[in-house]
């Protein structure tokens, strides 16, 4: 009988990789996009970068400490907030900026909730978004000493013409870090290659999307049209690295594509019939914001009762 009573753990499959590998895989796929922004806006780019990295991370430590908490900026989640952000920050906007958005992204979309694992939102596009709302005039400012003028999304969306070379590459006005198709791909590359990411989010995103325009945008199937739409706008940045936060990403296989799908349509919406020229940022919080009911309708059943039968 009392063989029968012994327990024992289960065999669950354990894998090496922790929070803070991860985070720092996803730092290093950065670093690409990164670099050439630094390389396309000068140091003004570099400071910001390491200003809004810095701030995040302090405001982590910050919170930590009064709070009492165990201290978390070990995980490299703040690091990563940070430079996300930076890389969705004009490269002409002043330092103080940098701070107050990482602040925000720690403190009130992050920590507020519970920290890492909790918040309902990407931090750093959230932050993103209550700086466009704030400082309006700042975060749509483009020029700095290399380039002049307005985006080529703005362009495009004006009926103007754009280089796509150069907007592959990364040549043209913009954040300082979604310049460069290129060099994000290069980084989402190794993301996927190491297991840490997939294409099932970003791959039926950018596919909903270009079918989404093709049909809307009134160019038909305009191979330069759809490519610099791609190109332009953080679309990569925002694909491969901020829907695909496992946070703030559907759980189930299902859901995972109806989300795609979801920021395809919305991007879509927002560049064709809105105002601004993106989207990307506006459409992945409300895809967010979204994810509860997605995961409630995709949730496998279960067999048995109340389940699927067989």
């Amino acid at each position: 009988m009392s063989d029968l009573m012994k327990v024992s753990s289960n065999p669950h499959i354990r894998s090496k990789a922790s929070t803070s590998n991860i985070m720092l895989c996803v730092v290093l796929a950065l670093l690409p996009a990164a670099a050439f922004g630094v390389y396309n806006f000068g140091t003004d780019a570099l400071l910001l970068i390491l200003i809004t990295v810095a701030g995040s991370v302090f405001s982590e430590f910050i919170f930590d400490m009064i709070c009492h908490k165990k201290n978390t900026i070990g995980d490299f989640s703040a690091v990563v907030t940070g430079l996300l952000l930076a890389l969705n920050l004009p490269p002409s906007a002043p330092w103080w900026i940098g701070l107050i958005g990482g602040a925000f992204a720690i403190i009130v979309v992050k920590m507020l909730f519970g920290g890492l694992g909790q918040n309902f939102m990407n931090p750093a596009l959230g932050a993103r978004c209550f700086l466009l709302i704030s400082f309006t005039s700042i975060m749509t400012d483009f020029e700095c000493d290399a380039y002049t003028g307005a985006t080529p999304l703005a362009a495009l969306k004006a009926g103007e013409s754009v280089n796509v070379f150069d907007m592959v590459v990364g040549h043209t006005a913009g954040t300082i870090g979604e310049t460069s198709m290129i060099a994000i791909i290069i980084g989402a590359c190794f993301l996927i290659l190491l297991g840490i990411i997939d294409l099932r989010i970003p791959g039926s995103y950018i596919v909903t999307f270009v079918i989404f325009i093709c049909i809307f945008g009134g160019h038909g199937i305009d191979f330069d049209f759809i490519a610099a739409h791609l190109a332009g706008g953080g679309l990569m940045l925002g694909a491969f690295f901020m829907a695909t936060d496992y946070v703030t990403r559907p759980i189930t296989i299902k859901g995972q594509y109806l989300y795609g799908i979801l920021l395809g349509i919305l991007t879509g919406i927002f560049r064709i019939f809105g105002a601004s020229a993106e989207g990307v940022s506006y459409a992945i919080i409300i895809g967010n914001i979204l994810v509860p009911l997605i995961e409630k309708i995709t949730l496998p059943k279960g067999f048995g009762k109340g389940g699927e039968k067989i």
